[in-house]
């Protein structure tokens, strides 16, 4: 399996979208320079769709992703794209959607673990006190601004 990469800039900094064939396979926050410069349908159209999602001109995402995870982590990231664009939940909020309201903490670790930031939009989660927290690391700048881009 041959996967292929390219690194775009973003208001939130360098990304490294990656794909094999037929499937996204990641988006990361990276250091390394931007190089855009691909062939790769999957990883085109996905340059696309982030370009106009930072413009304001996309609300949600089209793309073939290859989701890999516990069945645990994969309902919250299923939940996570049921938050509407513009709008937040908590951390608490996320773990009552899913029927699992003392799991409050594996919601964070499912959070930490998306490999597809801003598509399966983790970003939309606060705490319960309204705060910015735990986003890439402790990168909650990256929330605020993707937050801000969406009000």
């Amino acid at each position: 399996m041959t996967i292929q990469s390219i690194v775009m800039k973003s208001p939130i900094g360098n990304l490294k979208l990656s794909a094999d064939r037929t499937q996204l396979l990641s988006v990361q926050f990276v250091e390394e320079e931007a190089c855009t410069n691909t062939e790769h349908p999957i990883l085109m159209m996905a340059k696309e769709q982030m370009c106009e999602f930072f413009k304001g001109e996309r609300k949600a995402f089209d793309l073939p992703l290859k989701i890999e995870g516990t069945a645990f982590q994969k309902e919250v990231w299923n939940a996570l794209q049921r938050i509407p664009y513009g709008e937040t939940c908590s951390y608490q909020d996320l773990a009552h959607a899913i029927q699992r309201p003392k799991a409050v903490r594996a919601v964070g670790q499912a959070n930490k673990a998306n490999r597809f930031p801003i598509i399966i939009p983790c970003h939309r989660v606060i705490g319960k006190n309204k705060t910015l927290t735990g986003y890439a690391g402790k990168q909650t700048d990256k929330k605020e601004t993707l937050l801000s881009l969406e009000k």
